[in-house]
């Protein structure tokens, strides 16, 4: 148990918070509702609602087992310990796979955003230079990581309650305009009457959108993955899931709303962050290249979370024995290298889409990511019911509300997400990979039991 000891408890309550904020306030808002705003309309706050309920239940669960336990690879662990070894080799390596494509997705997003300024610059190019510097700074200390990323994510979340605040004076000025196109009602204007003004395309709209809504929402199960690296994290883990959740929520909505009240969301295109866009429309094309930089902040933010929470997962898994030994190496400044070099070095294939499709390899990762992250949920909804189970009679200090009905409410909801995935044609294919990469990991395990025999 020595490995448990040698991470640092270098990361405060400012640091946590912000690295949850930083892993899920990033392309999901301000490129992937270009997507789902076409899909929903204004009903897309409906969809954020829902979706953040959920996701914030997931966190309470995570975060009781979390806080009771705080270990290194927590979902690995957990999931070792309260479901088996192969619940516990799955739930690592999914979780890793999963930010390996949230790293991908975030990098050839970084790509288009650095394309508007420098449209001849190669987007490879881009992305290879982020995944040099961001893997550098992972590489100094926990505690540099932790303060370039606080400082990262701020930057986003004071640009979107400057935005917030900015978009709200812009309504309050084109109120008092008769030739202006900003409106309240812009929120309920576009449509054939009724309901439909506010659901273009129904429920079935609503529904469809909540892909990319939950994939907005990854990220702040982060908050569980910094656990071992977190200064009291009896404190520090309850504080951080209940302020972040909420601003989460007020971020995303709030900002959602004053967008669709500038501009009519009918002209709301895919491929371009709906975020500059309206900018460009109100002939603010200044404040729309500010705008750009802050995402592409926001981008390389939610990158050096998952290079972060990539190196912690292997980690935790060489220590269960689920991955090889030499990710427990740890630099002088106890930060484990090796395991943080080759998720950067995986995180190159994006460089490789880019080169190949670096117009549609966004929604290419994007479509996968979403996948894994389905399964990331599930397995937490799984095996907090396990995990109260084998405590039976006991008292928690972050106890999740309205157990065990929530847990099946949750799990009954990531089956809707799926069935919406088969709705989108970018997305169906990903519905497929679901069953082979379970396949492929039981394989994987199959052959580990083996090769541990073998060395007995």
């Amino acid at each position: 148990m020595e490995n448990k000891q040698a991470l640092k408890r270098n990361l405060k309550n400012r640091h946590i918070q912000m690295i949850a904020l930083g892993g899920c306030i990033g392309t999901g808002l301000f490129y992937g509702t270009a997507e789902s705003i076409p899909l929903a309309g204004p009903g897309l706050i409906l969809g954020y609602l829902l979706g953040g309920f959920v996701i914030y239940m997931i966190m309470r669960m995570i975060g009781e087992m979390a806080t009771e336990e705080p270990v290194s690879g927590a979902f690995s662990y957990f999931a070792n310990k309260y479901c088996g070894e192969y619940a516990g080799f799955l739930a690592g390596w999914n979780y890793w796979l999963l930010y390996i494509l949230v790293s991908m997705a975030e990098l050839s997003a970084i790509g288009v955003y650095i394309a508007k300024w420098f449209p001849h610059f190669p987007m490879w190019a881009s992305v290879l230079a982020t995944i040099i510097i961001i893997t550098s700074i992972n590489l100094a200390s926990v505690k540099f990581f932790g303060e370039t990323e606080f400082w990262l994510a701020l930057v986003k979340v004071l640009a979107v309650v400057g935005m917030i605040v900015f978009g709200i004076y812009l309504v309050g000025k084109g109120l008092f305009m008769e030739s202006s196109a900003v409106k309240i009602s812009n929120l309920w204007d576009y449509g054939d009457g009724g309901l439909s003004n506010i659901f273009p395309n129904g429920a079935w709209g609503v529904w469809v959108s909540l892909v990319i809504v939950m994939f907005s929402f990854g990220g702040t199960e982060m908050i569980a993955v910094a656990a071992a690296e977190t200064d009291n994290p009896e404190k520090t883990i309850p504080i951080a899931i209940k302020q972040v959740m909420w601003r989460i929520l007020l971020f995303y909505i709030g900002s959602i709303v004053i967008m669709l009240i500038l501009v009519p969301w009918t002209g709301i295109k895919a491929g371009i962050s709906p975020f500059v866009l309206v900018f460009e429309q109100l002939g603010l094309s200044h404040v729309a290249g500010i705008l750009n930089f802050i995402i592409l902040t926001a981008a390389i933010s939610v990158y050096n979370s998952g290079i972060y929470s990539n190196g912690r997962m292997l980690y935790g898994l060489a220590e269960q024995n689920h991955a090889p030994k030499v990710f427990l190496k740890l630099s002088k400044n106890s930060v484990p290298y090796a395991a943080i070099l080759f998720s950067s070095a995986i995180t190159l294939i994006a460089v490789v889409i880019n080169l190949l499709v670096p117009n549609g390899a966004f929604m290419i990762v994007m479509s996968v990511a979403i996948a894994a992250a389905v399964i990331t949920w599930g397995l937490i909804i799984i095996m907090h019911l396990r995990f109260r189970k084998a405590h039976l009679g006991e008292q928690f200090k972050f106890k999740t509300p309205f157990f065990p009905y929530v847990n099946y409410f949750c799990l009954i909801f990531l089956l809707i997400v799926v069935g919406a995935m088969t709705q989108l044609g970018s997305f169906k294919p990903a519905v497929f990979v679901i069953p082979a990469w379970l396949a492929i990991t039981f394989v994987g395990f199959q052959i580990k039991k083996k090769m541990d025999k073998t060395l007995k």
